[in-house]
């Protein structure tokens, strides 16, 4: 199956940069590109891409407000995006999950994290630059959501506090079957249950909900 993806990015030459990266993937096509955030949402409602890469920083609509627009909360059918910055910044990072990004990348992140971040939103996964997930997700919970977290519609599972924990450190699919000696499927119908039960929309609102309601992880050593 190849994965169709746009390119949104103001500056010419790195969006060139990035759909050329993207585009020498096997099981990668970017069908459209962009030079601001308007431009950039009604060529993803009219193309209906598999992924959205969006830079932060554009004129017209900055990507988070895109982001909002395709993929925030009251959408009906979100498209996947992506957010790839040159900015570190922690605020931005927040405002861009909050938007309904599936994932966050710095631009030196390299060829293979890119990839390795559109392959995931494709599959509904998420995949933040590994620099600032446990950080960003414990800074902005210290500081407190902007409301109370909701409470599950039924209680957890032990498993399910596992691997809310393992999501909560950024763990992929792959790496939570391997510890939890499980299948991947099994992974998958755990992260389907606990989505239905936080009412989250993907894996990175089920992490924030872990870091809103107190729960501490360390992304080394677990719980």
């Amino acid at each position: 199956m190849t994965i169709k993806v746009i390119v949104a990015d103001d500056q010419e030459i790195v969006r060139t940069g990035l759909a050329m990266i993207l585009g020498a993937q096997p099981d990668i096509e970017v069908v459209g590109q962009a030079a601001d955030g308007r431009e950039a949402v009604e060529l993803a409602r009219r193309l209906r891409p598999d992924v959205c890469l969006f830079d932060i920083r554009m004129p017209e609509l900055d990507g988070i407000e895109a982001t909002r627009r395709l993929a925030g909360p009251g959408v009906e059918d979100p498209l996947a995006v992506v957010v790839i910055t040159t900015f570190d910044l922690d605020e931005y990072v927040y405002a861009a999950l909050r938007a309904g990004a599936l994932g966050f990348l710095l631009k030196n992140a390299g060829a293979d994290m890119l990839s390795q971040a559109v392959h995931a939103a494709a599959a509904g996964d998420a995949l933040i630059a590994p620099s600032v997930t446990a950080r960003l997700l414990a800074t902005f919970a210290a500081a407190g959501p902007a409301a109370p977290p909701p409470q599950p519609v039924d209680p957890l599972t032990d498993r399910e506090e596992q691997i809310l924990a393992a999501v909560a450190r950024g763990r992929t699919n792959n790496e939570i079957a391997g510890e939890f000696y499980i299948t991947l499927s099994t992974v998958k119908s755990h992260i389907t249950s606990l989505m239905t039960k936080l009412g989250a929309r993907n894996r990175v609102e089920i992490a924030m909900w872990a870091y809103e309601t107190g729960r501490k992880y360390d992304t080394a050593t677990g719980p």
